[in-house]
């Protein structure tokens, strides 16, 4: 998610910029950067699903000790994400005070925002990549060497064009159409966007009612880019981006389904309410100029029996769930349910 005009938005047609930095980190080190434990470190911030689905699967494969991590404070200023959640107001790893300062250190004068997640080389302090879409798959399929035991297969070959074709239908829709109907300059603009929403919703739920998780009978990738835009569903993009026809909460099947993953040792431990409501109404200022941050609504509900075990399904696979969250990784108790 970039800073770039947010008092702009709502103000102009809404368009998502490419990743500028598409960088590979790969085994074979075929753009020059290859995996290696302790070298890069992934900055992110909890408020953004783009980033968030960088934080799911470095959980569910086991890399906390291999990629180190930033969290960036959700609150930006005009230099956009900024580590003022460390001592000091300087990320401990990299020294640096803003994320820009590692993309200035890569190209000075670069055309786009400054967006996470990130993944900054350590040794040289600069960006090596911000392609959000590329990077967690990268994650699953070219650092094996460096996954916990019992990891699961995010990615599995056997059904990567239907992850891919879900994926893309997820992304058109849902993952970017909240934000095109959050930030439409026009009426005609947030219906069309807003209705899109809407029917992919019920397209999903559709899927789902049979079925515990998207493609197959475990969690793959396509799972997770759906979580991190249902799991913000209520708390920011009903009410901030006014797609209101109905709260997730009031769907049977998709609070199920999204219950489910919540619960599901990877996913809920990565989420920080509070992070994700101060960032959308303090920063779109834009669409919020007050600033001011609702206080609902209640997340008690998250943590409620959700009885999607009875479709079946093994949602690691073959694998194990993750360990415990690493020690300075938990999320506040402000921000969970």
């Amino acid at each position: 998610m970039s800073d770039d005009g947010n008092s702009a938005l709502g103000h102009k047609a809404f368009s998502r910029s490419r990743s500028h930095f598409s960088d590979r980190i790969t085994a074979d080190a075929r753009d020059g950067w290859p995996v290696a434990a302790g070298r890069y470190r992934l900055v992110v911030s909890r408020a953004c699903p783009w980033a968030s689905r960088s934080l799911v699967a470095r959980r569910l494969l086991g890399l906390e000790d291999a990629l180190s991590l930033a969290v960036a404070d959700p609150i930006q200023d005009d230099r956009s994400w900024r580590f003022t959640l460390d001592p000091e107001g300087r990320d401990p790893v990299l020294g640096i005070r803003y994320l820009s300062e590692a993309y200035d250190r890569r190209e000075t004068g670069y055309p786009g925002g400054v967006s996470v997640p990130a993944v900054v080389d350590v040794p040289s302090g600069q960006l090596v990549t911000n392609d959000y879409q590329r990077l967690t798959l990268d994650l699953a399929t070219e650092w094996t060497a460096l996954h916990r035991p019992g990891a699961p297969d995010l990615y599995p070959e056997r059904h990567r064009d239907e992850i891919d074709t879900v994926m893309a239908e997820v992304y058109e829709d849902l993952n970017n159409g909240v934000y095109r109907a959050g930030f439409a300059h026009t009426q005609e603009e947030y219906e069309e966007a807003c209705a899109g929403v809407f029917r992919r919703l019920e397209a999903l739920a559709g899927r789902l009612a049979a079925q515990r998780y998207l493609v197959g009978d475990t969690i793959t990738e396509a799972d997770i880019r759906l979580f991190t835009t249902l799991v913000r569903f209520d708390a920011v993009y009903h009410g901030h981006f006014k797609c209101n026809r109905w709260k997730l909460a009031e769907h049977p099947v998709l609070w199920g389904y999204v219950r489910d993953l919540y619960q599901t040792p990877g996913f809920g431990d990565t989420v920080d309410f509070d992070h994700i409501k101060r960032h959308y109404y303090q920063v779109h200022t834009g669409i919020n100029p007050t600033r001011i941050v609702p206080l609902g609504p209640d997340t008690a509900g998250w943590l409620t029996p959700h009885h999607r075990e009875e479709l079946g399904g093994r949602p690691f696979g073959d694998g194990t769930p993750p360990g415990p969250v690493p020690a300075g990784e938990e999320i506040p108790a402000s921000g969970r349910p």
